[in-house]
Formats: C-alpha cells, structure tokens, sequence
C-alpha cells in the first residue's frame, strides 16, 4: 500500500538481475578474499619467547600503571576523578592526608580491579596530574581474581618496570610539539602543578 501523502516519496525495489540472483559476484568476491588473506604475511609470533610489538604505544590501552613524581613518590593526588569517570567502576581510592607540603592529599589505597576494566582510558583522560596511565603491556595474567586487583604497590612497579621503555605520554607528547589528546591544549594543558585539582 503507497502512501498517498503528495510529500512523501515512494522508492520501487530495483529488481535483481541474473547475476544477483545467482550469487556469483558475491561468490568470486569471497573466493577472492579468502586467496588473499591466504598469500598476505602472517603476523604470528612465538609468544611468549617472542614479544608481540603495538603499533603506537602513545594509544594503545594496555595495564595500568601510577606514575611517580621527579622525587619518586606517587603523583596521584586523591582527587578522585578517575574512579568518578571510570564507566566500569573498577577504580577504588583511600584518601589521606598527605605528609608533603605541596600537596593536600595523597591516595593511601589506590586499586584497580583489572577483571571489570574495559580499558577506555577515561581515567587517563580524567586525571589532571597525569598520574595514572595505560602501558602497552598487553600479557594481563592472573591464577585468581585477587591477583587481578592491582594495588598501589603493584601499579608502581608496573611504573618502574615500564618507565625506560614508555616515559610518560604527557612528556612525550610535550617533546613531539604535540597537544595531549583531550585535554585541549598545548604544552600548557591545563594540568595542575602541584596542589589538588
């Protein structure tokens, strides 16, 4: 039944023609595709004797790590917008007083369920410290589900395993002349210094 609305356009079905009806294009099209993919390089690797390599370490979302200030300690400063942006809600902090002058707090707990996270990166964009940030460690393993919370401690050894290969993205963006992606901005990002967001 057409519609009789004068402002309303009606579209007929083109009919098919032989070759559709008959599948063949699509056909070839699929043997094509599957002769291609038979020939193409094939990008296995020995894992785990042999390392599999990301493509851009500055995007890809991998582990999680806590950065760590110029004087070693954790740059974290409570002010809880990672675990208020984190969609999965796997973030957990404890705040405390903080035993530095330049700061008002300090995150006494820091854990990460890793099982919940989905790995957007909505923490890294939240934090206004760059002090937490996902690596480009991609072998996430774990014998039980308490292994897979990571706690203050863990997240700064993955800092301090990860620190040489993958300084910090906000000083390497910073060194390329680049703008940190979404915080708007260039070298002066609107990052707080010091002090609490």
């Amino acid at each position: 039944m057409k519609p009789t609305d004068p402002a309303i356009t009606w579209l007929e079905e083109k009919p098919l023609g032989l070759a559709e009806r008959l599948y063949l294009p699509l056909f070839v099209q699929g043997l094509a595709i599957t002769a291609r993919h038979m020939v193409s390089r094939k990008v296995t690797v020995n894992y785990p004797e042999v390392r599999p390599t990301v493509g851009n370490p500055l995007i890809y979302r991998g582990v999680h790590r806590l950065n760590r200030d110029d004087a070693g300690r954790v740059k974290c400063v409570a002010c809880f917008l990672c675990a208020t942006a984190c969609p999965a809600h796997c973030i957990d902090i404890v705040a405390a007083e903080s035993p530095w002058p330049d700061r008002e707090k300090y995150p006494e707990s820091f854990a990460i369920d890793e099982l919940r996270c989905i790995f957007c990166g909505m923490c890294e964009e939240a934090c206004p410290v760059d002090a937490i940030e996902l690596t480009s460690l991609l072998d996430l393993t774990g014998k039980s589900r308490e292994e897979m919370v990571f706690d203050k401690e863990k997240l700064l050894s993955v800092y301090d395993m990860t620190k040489d290969a993958e300084p910090m993205k906000s000083k390497t963006l910073a060194a390329q002349g680049m703008a940190t992606i979404g915080h708007g901005g260039g070298a002066g990002h609107g990052h707080a210094t010091g002090g609490h967001a």
